[in-house]
């Protein structure tokens, strides 16, 4: 009797930045049970996703292609996803998977689950809190189990939303990682989150009022990802009770990072810095995955499609932009990547290049933060891009830029359609978010504002 095909486990999180991750050598111990999935599998130490926030980022990752192949930049992307890519989803089906989706309504990307399955991700119960890991659960093991007593072999995609602001984990993890007084009348740190008006409303309506210790926040961020660490383990828990364990591949990653008190960005994930595009990605199946490998070549979102439909032994006939990781799994080699080309289309419009030295980030319009149309950050010298060296390194920032249009070009003439980040100027659409649009975000700045807002209103 020919052997059933391997189940998909895939757990795919919102804001997950991999350097707050015990599992990647974060100081606090924020990911026990992730740590052991890692050490039962192979974790990729090197992971990227280039293109933010989350709309393009999971068009990557269930595609297999870049923002050229998906022609998807923007937060809100306008209509579906264009129907010259397939999803994983679509590819699965087509050979007999059952898929299921829970908490991934509604994205484009979400294109082709037979079954979608919704949970409360947002807002705080009547403690105050948010319980978006458990209300999760809640779902996600009746249907796993409803999958398990099936024939065929199954596909449930779960996105997490517990490290995505609001950061509201419920008691005991919000007090874990802090033990100071976030009310001390002495402590300034949040001042200038409060004074940044396009997020301050947002941020005040979920930040205990008068709370003036940016770190408090910061510890609510690291509570919420370990509260989610210990409902991830109830899944898994749940998948081995079902002595599914051999016949599953497990997939965990995120869409994106997660920027913090850093970069003037404040709790949210936009901006073009290490802290937004670093993400995790590890894989568990027993007697296919190497227990305990860890890769170091540079990796990004779109390698995972090819690798998991190449563990799967599913051939799609796809040309993928990314590249499948398996034969290094496998004891080969595949040819390296060293260089990234970045885009983001949140609340600004940016893209950049990045190498193992340097990142140049070019504005395509101006910053609500003010900051320079051109940034060059060292990451050897300065790995927390904080000095930002344009103007003393000009040949750097050409020989980039011309490497970046180089790049463009050629990824233009393999596609035959124009870089996205390009056509793409309603990307801020309408509705949502803490303003419609960057004209409101920069009104909002310009009342009152400083000299260098009505300079840069100028420029526009």
């Amino acid at each position: 009797m020919p052997r059933k095909p391997a189940n998909l486990l895939f757990f795919g999180i919102d804001s997950l930045r991999r350097d707050h991750m015990s599992a990647y050598g974060y100081g606090r111990r924020t990911t026990p049970h992730i740590e052991h999935l890692a050490a039962g599998g192979a974790l990729f130490e090197q992971h990227f996703s280039p293109s933010i926030p989350t709309t393009p980022a999971y068009a990557g990752m269930l595609t297999g292609q870049d923002c050229f192949g998906t022609d998807v930049v923007a937060l809100r992307h306008p209509g579906p996803l264009g129907g010259h890519v397939r999803t994983l989803a679509e590819v699965l089906g087509d050979k007999g998977y059952n898929t299921t989706c829970v908490g991934f309504t509604g994205n484009p990307s979400s294109r082709g689950f037979q079954k979608y399955v919704d949970y409360s991700g947002w807002g705080p119960d009547e403690t105050g809190r948010s319980p978006k890991a458990e209300n999760l659960n809640r779902v996600a093991i009746p249907e796993l189990q409803r999958l398990a007593r099936e024939e065929n072999p199954f596909f449930l995609f779960l996105r997490h939303m517990d490290p995505h602001s609001p950061y509201l984990p419920p008691r005991p993890f919000e007090r874990i990682f802090y033990g100071g007084d976030e009310f001390d009348p002495g402590n300034r740190s949040m001042e200038p989150v409060y004074a940044f008006k396009p997020f301050c409303d947002y941020l005040r309506s979920w930040i205990p009022e008068g709370c003036t210790d940016h770190r408090y926040v910061d510890a609510q961020y690291d509570g919420a990802v370990t509260y989610m660490d210990s409902c991830i383990q109830s899944i898994l828990t749940t998948l081995a009770a079902l002595d599914l364990e051999d016949e599953t591949l497990v997939v965990l990653t995120a869409d994106h990072g997660e920027t913090l008190y850093e970069h003037d960005c404040y709790f949210d994930h936009h901006g073009l810095y290490e802290c937004t595009l670093v993400v995790p990605w590890i894989l568990r199946w027993p007697g296919h995955v190497p227990a305990g490998r860890r890769v170091s070549d540079l990796t990004v979102i779109s390698d995972i499609m090819p690798t998991v439909l190449d563990l799967l032994g599913v051939r799609s006939g796809i040309t993928f932009t990314g590249r499948s990781m398996a034969p290094v799994l496998r004891g080969r080699e595949v040819p390296r990547r060293s260089e990234l080309y970045l885009t983001e289309a949140t609340w600004m419009r940016k893209h950049g290049w990045r190498t193992p030295e340097w990142k140049l980030i070019h504005a395509l319009e101006p910053d609500f933060h003010f900051k320079p149309e051109v940034e060059l950050y060292n990451l050897v010298k300065d790995p927390l891009e904080l000095h930002n060296v344009a103007a003393e390194e000009p040949v750097v920032v050409s020989a980039l830029e011309a490497r970046m249009q180089a790049w463009i070009a050629r990824r233009e003439r393999e596609t035959g359609r124009t870089n996205p980040v390009f056509t793409n100027v309603n990307w801020h659409g309408k509705g949502g978010g803490p303003f419609q649009s960057s004209q409101q975000a920069y009104d909002s700045l310009y009342i009152g504002g400083p000299r260098q807002a009505q300079a840069l209103q100028a420029k526009r």
